[in-house]
């Protein structure tokens, strides 16, 4: 061909990495579209949704080809426990897995501190798919925020009769009212025991989460920005932010696919 033998290489080597031009570009897209937050494993699962077929290894050899890595951190979160009174039995005991929608609950309140302010978050968690139910987000841990929670998940849920629902041993879970309340919904409670965090995983794993690719993701000054943003976050995380153990589907599209089977 009349040309040296590393040039011809380096073009040939160049050929070859275009048959990933689309790719790279999607992506790219995926990456940018869900905040720096994917790896490799959910934007290969990504790409499988949308029906290229290709190796996981490929998509990592070319993310970081890209240098486009993951800008989470992950973290243990801090829940706010409050005063201790009458618990209730840990009928849960951390079988964790749910057959169905609404049969088995999670709830805690967490802390977060921007400019020298104090937000909390009172969110409801289903055991099924990991779906946020309902939540609050309050300036003061009172008896309210938790409250409000509740009336918010039963009208978002109608039939609430035989769904349990854990939490730790936290003051406002052991208020008459709170219980009461439960009662009248037809909730069954559940209370982890004094001491084991593990009891309540699936909360925990959720803060840490909702954490590593909010709060530490980016820098805050502003409390009611941080608290828009996490109203955006959560409803990210329900709808559009895929889980690999939901076979690559959102808490939502998991819950809808699963009323069609």
């Amino acid at each position: 061909m009349g040309i040296a033998r590393s040039t011809y290489y380096y073009h040939t080597s160049k050929q070859r990495e275009d048959k990933y031009a689309d790719i790279r570009k999607r992506i790219s897209e995926i990456f940018a579209m869900h905040g720096k937050r994917y790896g490799y494993r959910r934007v290969y699962q990504q790409l499988r949704n949308e029906g290229y077929t290709l190796n996981h290894k490929t998509v990592q050899r070319l993310m970081q080809e890209m240098s486009l890595k993951s800008q989470i951190r992950r973290v243990k979160y801090r829940s706010y426990r409050g005063e201790v009174g009458k618990t209730a039995p840990n009928i849960l005991n951390r079988e964790f897995e749910a057959s169905r929608p609404n049969q088995k609950w999670a709830t805690d309140v967490t802390e977060f501190k921007v400019a020298d302010r104090k937000a909390y978050l009172s969110p409801i968690i289903d055991m099924f798919n990991g779906e946020i139910i309902a939540y609050t987000i309050s300036d003061r841990p009172d008896l309210k925020m938790v409250m409000d929670m509740m009336h918010s998940a039963k009208r978002k849920i109608k039939d609430t009769s035989g769904v349990m629902l854990h939490s730790d041993q936290g003051w406002h879970y052991q208020h008459m009212q709170y219980q009461q309340t439960l009662k009248k919904y037809g909730i069954t409670q559940s209370m982890l025991r004094k001491g084991n965090c593990l009891d309540n995983a699936v909360m925990e794993n959720f803060f840490g989460i909702m954490k590593s690719e909010l709060l530490y993701l980016q820098q805050f000054s502003d409390m009611e920005v941080f608290k828009r943003e996490l109203r955006k976050y959560i409803n990210y995380y329900n709808n559009d932010r895929i889980k690999l153990k939901l076979n690559g589907k959102s808490p939502v599209q998991y819950r809808t696919l699963s009323h069609q089977i």
